[in-house]
């Protein structure tokens, strides 16, 4: 048996001897050390800062007149009909991020120093995930900003906190799909390539920017199917009023599924990577 499958046959058993106070002390440290290092390297919230503020103006000044009119009135009705479907997007490129750094993270050696340290396995995705969903968390409340900014009327405040924490948990699921990925390919721009051909799709066939009334009959049926629909139409029934319980619970089903199916493998794939 070779030295490489020894020590990460005995790295697993030694996460398993690990007890579940432990996982959570060994989680908040991680945590601490990635927001550390957030701050002393600023530049990595750029994106978390400025996207939202990019697409939210492009959205609702490029295409806000004409979807506003197909959708009965102007640009103040597209701007209540696409600020809630955007948080679906915020989940999406905040999980694709993830994947990214975690990469990077394995390339430059951090996480084969994490990996030789008497703590649990898991507690280094853990972390990765809660600091990405503060950050996701920092994106949608700029959005939210510059949507009320651009005219977004927030009349529910229990609907608002309810649909940021669905998409919390949308996106939550979603970057352990990109931990998976940032573990198995070999690069940061692998998994950001995979990921763009993924997210396109995904994205603009559902209603997160327009309604799916004037598509193709092929394309609503993806988009009938597609869990970003279910979310963004989801967070406009609890942010601005329709319907809800149906693409709520949909919602929920795929995260759960998510998270029960790739947590295990991201794990999994941690720990057994050479």
């Amino acid at each position: 048996m070779s030295a490489t499958t020894l020590t990460t046959t005995d790295a697993v058993k030694g996460d398993a001897r690990i007890s579940p106070r432990a996982h959570l002390r060994h989680t908040g440290a991680l945590i601490r050390r990635n927001l550390l290092w957030i701050r002393q390297d600023p530049e990595s919230m750029f994106d978390a800062i400025l996207m939202p503020i990019v697409f939210t103006l492009l959205f609702v000044y490029v295409f806000g007149g004409s979807i506003g009119q197909a959708l009965g009135g102007g640009q103040d009705d597209y701007v209540q009909y696409v600020v809630p479907g955007m948080m679906a997007m915020m989940g999406m490129s905040m999980a694709m991020s993830v994947g990214t750094g975690f990469n990077t993270d394995f390339n430059s050696g951090v996480m084969d120093r994490f990996r030789s340290l008497p703590i649990g396995r898991g507690s280094v995705l853990f972390a990765k995930i809660a600091v990405e969903l503060l950050r996701m968390l920092l994106a949608t409340t700029i959005m939210l900003i510059v949507g009320v900014l651009v005219g977004f009327d927030i009349t529910n405040w229990g609907g608002l906190l309810a649909a940021v924490a669905l998409a919390a948990l949308f996106g939550s699921a979603l970057m352990w799909v990109f931990l998976t990925l940032g573990v198995v390919l070999k690069s940061a721009q692998s998994v950001q390539g995979l990921g763009f051909l993924v997210l396109m799709p995904l994205q603009f066939g559902s209603s997160i920017f327009a309604p799916t009334d004037s598509m193709p009959g092929w394309l609503q049926s993806f988009t009938d199917v597609n869990p970003l629909s279910s979310l963004a139409d989801a967070a406009r029934g609890l942010m601005v009023g329709g319907p809800v319980t149906q693409d709520l619970w949909v919602t929920v089903a795929w995260s759960v599924g998510l998270t029960a199916v790739m947590a295990p493998i991201a794990i999994h794939k941690f720990r057994t990577k050479t």
